[in-house]
């Protein structure tokens, strides 16, 4: 188990690993009928993977909370990863991108009881044209702020993922399970706290994200091969 000062983490190992494509858009000008047809295919990937995600979600026991849960959130400016080769903003220069794409979580507390959490997160991540490798180790954090957002605790987990032989991407659900809220009174309840997650990224990853600029991780190996299939 890790500690977070007052608040207790127990990152389990990860319930599930697919090949999937995840939904990042791509700046192109136009699509072909092979692009469209490849993104009706992701496009039903991703609403059966969010069907199961829900499905496999880890329940707490049923009690009757004392109020409501904390909101667990994605910060919007960490939410994507997205590495350039040479820090060039560029499709071909794509070397590992991720994604948190959903959030789920549940609580149960009563009384005086500490506030517990349980969280699924899932992620997806891409390897680019430029990658330098089949494997990557991401790093995210989880915090814990009240309702004026001062930040109460936060922890940073590594999250090392195989990209399989012949697959450019990887979707991957990650448990949390559980994050533990002391509170002062029985008078405190969920609503005065914040669950956040999100990537550890530099500045230049932070104002990509901001300006809401997106890449799909293979971008740059699509243009070639549209390209090399030109008379």
């Amino acid at each position: 188990m890790r500690r977070l000062r007052l608040y207790l983490f127990a990152a389990t190992a990860s319930l599930s690993l697919w090949s999937a494509a995840p939904s990042f858009a791509q700046y192109s000008g136009g699509a072909s009928r092979g692009a469209s047809d490849q993104q009706a295919q992701e496009d039903a990937k991703k609403k059966k993977r969010d069907e199961e995600f829900g499905a496999g979600k880890a329940a707490l026991p049923a009690l009757r909370n004392a109020g409501p849960c904390p909101f667990a959130k994605v910060l919007y400016d960490a939410a994507r990863y997205v590495e350039f080769k040479d820090n060039v903003e560029a499709s071909a220069a794509v070397q590992y991108t991720g994604e948190i794409q959903k959030v789920a979580s549940a609580c149960a507390y009563r009384g005086a009881e500490p506030i517990r959490v349980q969280m699924q997160v899932l992620f997806e991540f891409g390897r680019g044209p430029r990658a330098e490798g089949g494997r990557k180790t991401y790093r995210y954090w989880v915090a814990v702020t009240d309702r004026n957002r001062a930040v109460l605790g936060k922890e940073f987990f590594d999250l090392p993922v195989t990209f399989p032989a012949g697959s450019d991407r990887v979707t991957l659900t990650e448990t949390l399970g559980s994050v533990t809220i002391p509170r002062v009174a029985a008078t405190v309840s969920g609503a005065n706290f914040e669950i956040l997650i999100g990537f550890e990224v530099t500045p230049q990853m932070a104002a990509f994200n901001h300006d809401g600029k997106r890449f799909r991780p293979n971008a740059g190996q699509i243009t070639a091969q549209a390209a090399a299939a030109k008379p």
